[in-house]
C-alpha cells in the first residue's frame, strides 16, 4: 500500500485517498472480488487504476460507452499510462494493430466495450493474455432493477467462464440501491461482504426544485449567469431538446444538442464541442452522459422529469466532479408526469412497466417534499440522516409554516367518499366543483365533498394533493391506473388526531463571476488542450485552476503541492502555468 500512496502522489497528483479507496485497492492487490459503490466524482477509477499499475499483467476494463473509453485513455496517456481501448470507434489497421501490442502485454488496462466479449477474435486474445483481474465500470448495467440494464453486460458472466483461473472483479457504479446491490453481487458470483460503499453524499451540490416557472426564461437566465462555464441541461423527449437548444441559440447562448435521433457523427461532434469546452451548453436527452469523465460542469439542469430518482441522481451527478460547488436544478410541471408515463408505457413487459411507475412516483414525491432534498436522496440509496444539508432549497427555505389540517381533510375525506378509486386529476375537479361529465356520470356533484374547494384552481388543489402524496399522507396505487388511497398516516389527519403544517413560496440565488486570473488559466489550458487534441480538464481540472488561483505558487516546488498536479503534469505543463500566474502577478 506503500507503493499505491506513492503512485497516486507521483502519477495522479493527489495528497491522499479518497474515502473507500484505500480500503478497495487493499482488496483487490489481495486478489478479493469486490463491488464498489461510490458517488460521481468520487474517485472510482482509482480504485482499478493504481492496482493495475502495480500488479504485472493487463487489466481489462469493461466499460459501455465509446466516449468513455477515450477519454480515460487520453487522461491515463497523459500521465504516461500505457492504455487502449477495443470499440467500433477503431479502423481495421487501428484494430489490428491494438490487438497485436495487447497480445504482447504492451498495456497496462485495456478497455473494452461489453458488446466485444462474444467476439471469437477478442476470446483468442484473452486465452493469451495474463489478466490479474477484471474492471466493470457503470456495474448497475447488469441488474434488471438498475436504471439503465443493458443485455450486453450479461456477456461478463460468458467472458469469466472463458478463464481455467477465474480472475478476482472489481465491479463499480456511483448509484445502486441495495436491491441493486444484491444483484450485482449474484451475476458476479461478489460475497455480500465484500461491497465498498462510500456515502452517495456529494457535500459540494447543491440541489433545488422549481415548479411553476417559465422554463425557457428561466435556463436562459441562468446560461447568462454562468456565461463561459459549462452546464448539461436534460430534456425527456428529442423534440424538446431542439426547442430548448435552439431557443438558447437564437438567445446568442454557446449551446449544442444531443439526442438518439441525431446520426453517430453528429452525436459525436456534439460531445466533443461540450467536452473540449468549444461550447458552454450541452442540451440532451438521457442517451447523453454516463460515463462522461468531464470534471468542470458547474450545473446539471432537468428541464423536465427524470423517469427515476437512480436517472436523476447519476445525471445530476455529473456537475462538480473537481469537487468545486455546483448546482443541480430540476424543473417540475405537471404535464411531465404525463410524458414519463407514455414513455414508460411503450414497454411490452408488464412487470418492468409497474415498477418504473413506482420509480416515477417517487421521483414525484421528491419534487414535491418539503424536507431536505439530500436527506430524501440518502434514504433512497438506503443511507440514513435526521439532519438537513443546510444547502439545499428546501432548507434554505425560510417561508413561515402555516396550518393546513382542514384543507388536507377536505382531501383526505374526498378521496375515501370516492371510494379510494380515482386519480388526482378527478379527486381535484370533484373538490373545486367542476361541472364535466365524467363527475355527472358518476354523480359525485352528490357528495358532500363537492366544491369544498371551490375557491381554488384545480392546478393548486392538484399541487396540494401532489404534496400530501410526498408527505405520505395519501398512497398512489400507479399501474395499471393511478389511484389514490388514504394512508394510515392520513387516517390521523381524518380524525383530528394531528396537525398538518405546510411552506408558502421561494426566491432563486444569483451566481456570481470567476476572477480574471480564473478566466486567464482556463484559457491556457484551452490553447494546450487544442495543441494536443484532448478535452481541457485532462490537462487540468477546474478545481486545480481555482487553487492556482487561491494559493498562487512561484516555484515548481510550490507547484507540486497543488491538487492534481503530478509529477508528468507538473514537467509538462508546470512551467507555462507559472509564467501565466507570474504575468498576471505583474499587471
Amino acid at each position: 500500500m506503500q507503493q499505491a500512496k506513492q503512485i497516486v502522489q507521483t502519477v495522479f497528483g493527489y495528497d491522499t485517498f479518497r474515502s473507500g479507496q484505500e480500503e478497495a485497492i487493499e482488496r483487490i492487490m489481495s486478489e478479493q472480488s469486490l463491488l464498489c459503490v461510490m458517488p460521481t466524482g468520487g474517485g472510482k477509477s482509482l480504485c482499478y487504476q493504481v492496482p493495475a499499475l502495480l500488479i504485472e499483467g493487463t487489466v481489462l476494463v469493461i466499460s459501455p460507452l465509446i466516449s468513455l473509453m477515450k477519454d480515460q485513455v487520453d487522461a491515463l496517456s497523459q500521465l504516461g499510462v500505457e492504455a487502449a481501448f477495443i470499440n467500433s470507434s477503431l479502423d481495421e489497421s487501428s484494430y489490428i494493430a491494438t490487438m497485436a501490442l495487447a497480445e504482447r502485454g504492451h498495456f497496462q488496462l485495456l478497455y473494452v466495450a461489453p458488446e466485444r466479449l462474444g467476439a471469437p477474435s477478442f476470446q483468442k486474445l484473452l486465452r493469451r493474455l495474463t489478466v490479474p483481474f477484471i474492471a466493470i465500470d457503470e456495474a448497475h448495467c447488469i441488474s434488471e432493477w438498475g436504471h439503465d440494464f443493458r443485455p450486453s453486460y450479461r456477456h461478463i458472466g460468458q467472458l469469466l467462464d472463458q478463464f481455467d483461473e477465474r480472475p478476482p472483479v472489481i465491479a463499480l457504479t456511483a448509484t445502486a440501491t441495495p436491491n441493486v446491490q444484491r444483484d450485482i453481487c449474484h451475476q458476479l458470483g461478489i460475497e455480500p461482504s465484500n461491497i465498498v460503499a462510500t456515502s452517495v453524499e456529494r457535500d459540494n451540490l447543491t440541489f433545488s426544485v422549481e415548479k411553476g416557472i417559465d422554463r425557457l426564461a428561466y435556463v436562459e437566465q441562468y446560461a447568462r449567469k454562468y456565461e463561459g462555464e459549462s452546464g448539461i441541461i436534460y430534456a425527456a423527449t428529442r423534440k424538446t431538446v431542439e426547442e430548448v437548444s435552439r431557443q438558447l441559440e437564437r438567445k446568442g447562448i454557446s449551446v449544442t444538442m444531443y439526442h438518439g435521433g441525431l446520426g453517430d457523427r453528429e452525436r459525436e461532434e456534439a460531445q466533443r464541442a461540450f467536452v473540449e469546452n468549444r461550447v458552454d451548453i450541452i442540451v440532451a436527452t438521457n442517451a447523453f452522459g454516463m460515463g462522461i469523465d468531464q470534471s468542470n460542469v458547474r450545473f446539471v439542469i432537468h428541464y423536465q422529469l427524470p423517469s427515476s430518482i437512480e436517472a436523476y441522481y447519476q445525471e445530476a451527478g455529473r456537475a462538480g466532479r473537481d469537487g468545486l460547488p455546483s448546482d443541480c436544478v430540476l424543473l417540475y410541471a405537471p404535464q411531465d408526469v404525463q410524458t414519463q408515463r407514455f414513455l414508460i408505457e411503450q414497454s411490452s413487459d408488464e412487470k418492468r412497466r409497474e415498477e418504473e411507475m413506482e420509480k416515477l412516483q417517487q421521483v414525484v414525491d421528491y419534487v414535491h417534499t418539503e424536507r431536505c432534498l439530500d436527506r430524501y436522496l440518502l434514504t433512497y440509496f438506503g443511507e440514513q440522516r435526521e439532519e438537513g444539508c443546510g444547502r439545499c432549497s428546501n432548507c434554505v427555505d425560510d417561508r413561515v409554516f402555516v396550518d393546513v389540517t382542514t384543507d388536507a381533510q377536505k382531501v383526505l375525506s374526498c378521496i375515501v367518499r370516492m371510494r379510494q378509486m380515482y386519480g388526482k386529476g378527478l379527486v381535484a375537479q370533484v373538490l373545486a366543483g367542476s361541472n364535466n361529465q365524467k363527475i355527472r356520470d358518476q354523480r359525485f356533484q352528490e357528495l358532500s365533498t363537492y366544491g369544498l374547494m371551490k375557491g381554488q384552481t384545480i392546478r393548486s388543489i392538484t399541487q396540494f394533493i401532489e404534496w400530501l402524496i410526498a408527505e405520505q399522507y395519501v398512497h398512489v396505487e400507479n399501474y395499471p391506473y393511478p389511484t389514490l388511497s388514504v394512508t394510515e398516516k392520513g387516517k390521523k389527519i381524518l380524525v383530528g388526531e394531528e396537525r398538518v403544517m405546510k411552506k408558502k413560496e421561494k426566491v432563486t440565488e444569483k451566481i456570481e463571476k470567476d476572477d480574471p486570473l480564473f478566466q486567464r488559466l482556463r484559457t491556457l489550458r484551452m490553447e494546450i488542450a487544442q495543441r494536443e487534441a484532448v478535452p481541457p480538464f485532462v490537462i487540468f481540472s477546474d478545481r486545480t485552476l481555482r487553487e492556482l488561483c487561491e494559493k498562487k505558487p512561484q516555484s515548481l516546488e510550490e507547484l507540486r503541492e497543488i491538487h492534481g498536479v503530478g509529477e508528468v503534469k507538473l514537467h509538462q505543463y508546470g512551467t507555462l502555468f507559472l509564467e501565466e500566474l507570474v504575468l498576471h502577478a505583474s499587471r
